[in-house]
């Protein structure tokens, strides 16, 4: 018997059937032989009368942009296939991106500190053989799911919003006034899903590619671990093992103490399997966290995987349906996504949404610029790039930590401005360009070896993004000069210059604010 069945098999549930589950899943994704889903259909005749302006799909994360909606006297539903609730595990998230719960009245200050399950400072950053870096309040917050999720689920109804509890997605008809969801159950001007990264209108959307890169994530929160109030938010101490670098987080939780190993990769058929994972997972915590196995109480076992597409955010490709957070993977392929990404975007969804709405943008090409293209996200490739290697690749066996040893070396003496940010997934030129320089001076040699590894094709992409990304930074500065010319336009035409000033501020990492 396996290290990770003997210790799964001791929790409550079936956890490694759930495990062995996402494997089969993950083995589909890579091997590329899952059937498309047909359950997007079109059809040309009129649907008459609709009962819903918004009808959402997906309730865990899809609860936050329907009671915000709701709130603006949408007639809102929201459908979700099993019973609305939280996870046990928090969510961890900066207090300063919790405020879009206040600036959107879903959370009084009471509700968001009662939501707060932990809190905790510093956080660290250290890689194999380098210095460490300390910081402050970066994902510092530990956000209880099921008060979050419960208090925003009385606040939805009470704004008159409507929820369909253990009712699947099956299948949504686009007519030219409508959609209908779910048989003849739904009609609805406009359907949004939040069905997360294996939602079937995203499969059917992407028409079965094959994700370009993945994220395989293990872990659990256990009690028996020496008192320890700071945190770990990046950090690796091995070097390269079974062509992946292992990447470790560590949170103080209510339950005990939350770790995470993840690591980045391809998505050919030869990696392995997040069991494999969890093997390694098991096998090196102890030497990780100071203590042995037997001394530690499992509350949880955590796993999952998460893929990324270079076409991203998805491009709606139906009109009157908006793939929101996951489903659009409106996240970094640093990033996990999940919580963090809805909460950055939630703001500027629930206006455009309005607004679209409001104005009746509501077609294919209106909808698509509600997630448009943002160089902020797109220069992170490299990175990704950087922080994995090919499944066939020969890179030194500590290149990648060397490297990320070094830039955060630089980072941390640009200091916070420059730091902060980055871990929280925002990429700003002023801060991209600096840290490039500077590494560049300092560490010559270790940037020419990345260069082969990440290939020339992707660094020739990634000079266009990053081009892009400075320019979205001016346009973005300038913009507030728009705003009187931009008040005397139609309301259809304001909808389109209101989208185009969000893409320079999201794709330029203007919306970051600390």
């Amino acid at each position: 018997m396996s290290l990770t069945e003997e210790i799964l098999s001791q929790l409550p549930g079936d956890v490694l059937g759930g495990l062995r589950r996402s494997d089969r899943t993950l083995a589909s994704l890579r091997e590329n032989n899952a059937s498309i889903p047909i359950i997007v259909k079109e059809s040309q005749q009129s649907l008459g009368a609709v009962d819903w302006d918004v009808v959402i799909c997906g309730g865990t994360l899809g609860i936050l942009i329907g009671c915000a909606l709701a709130l603006k006297g949408l007639r809102v539903a929201l459908i979700e296939r099993f019973i609305l609730r939280g996870r046990e595990q928090e969510w961890n998230i900066s207090r300063k991106e919790l405020e879009v719960f206040l600036e959107l009245n879903l959370l009084t200050e009471e509700e968001l500190n009662q939501a707060i399950a932990t809190e905790y400072n510093p956080a660290r950053v250290s890689f194999q053989g380098g210095t460490e870096v300390w910081v402050e309040n970066v994902l510092n917050i530990g956000v209880d799911p099921v008060y979050l999720l419960n208090t925003l689920k009385e606040r939805f109804l009470a704004a008159g919003g409507k929820l369909f509890e253990n009712t699947p997605f099956t299948e949504a008809v686009v007519h030219p006034d409508g959609v209908m969801v779910a048989g003849s159950k739904f009609k609805t001007r406009l359907l949004i899903d939040a069905m997360g990264h294996l939602s079937p209108i995203t499969q059917q959307a992407r028409q079965g590619k094959k994700p370009d890169a993945l994220c395989l994530v293990v872990g659990s929160c256990a009690q028996g671990f020496p008192e320890n109030d700071s945190g770990d938010l990046l950090l690796s101490f091995t070097s390269l093992q079974n062509q992946c670098q292992y990447f470790w987080e560590a949170f103080p939780a209510k339950d005990g103490r939350t770790t995470y190993m993840f690591t980045y990769m391809d998505a050919h058929p030869q990696r392995l399997s997040l069991e494999a994972l969890f093997e390694d997972y098991l096998r090196l915590m102890p030497e990780y966290q100071g203590v042995a196995l037997s001394q530690l109480k499992l509350q949880r076992a955590l796993f999952g995987f998460f893929p990324s597409y270079r076409q991203s955010p998805l491009k709606t490709c139906w009109n009157r349906i908006l793939p929101v957070g996951d489903s659009s993977g409106n996240q970094s392929p640093l990033s996990f996504g999940g919580f963090g990404a809805m909460v950055r975007h939630l703001k500027r969804l629930t206006l455009g949404i309005y607004e679209a709405l409001e104005t009746n943008q509501l077609s294919a090409k209106s909808l698509s610029i509600l997630q448009p293209y943002q160089p902020s996200l797109t220069v992170t490739w490299l990175f990704q790039k950087a922080m994995s290697a090919g499944v066939n690749q020969k890179i030194a066996p500590d290149q990648i930590n060397q490297l990320l040893s070094a830039v955060f070396q630089e980072m941390q003496q640009l200091g916070e401005p420059v730091l902060k940010p980055f871990l929280q997934d925002v990429v700003q030129f002023p801060a991209l360009t600096q840290t490039l320089f500077k590494t560049g001076l300092a560490h010559p040699g270790l940037i020419a070896k990345v260069i082969p590894q990440v290939g020339l094709t992707s660094l020739l992409d990634w000079t266009v993004h990053y081009g892009n990304l400075g320019i979205y930074s001016v346009l973005f500065r300038l913009s507030p000069m728009l705003e009187p010319w931009i008040k005397s336009l139609p309301s259809e035409q304001q909808y389109y210059w209101h989208r185009l000033i969000d893409a320079w501020k999201y794709g330029s990492g203007g919306d970051y604010s600390d």
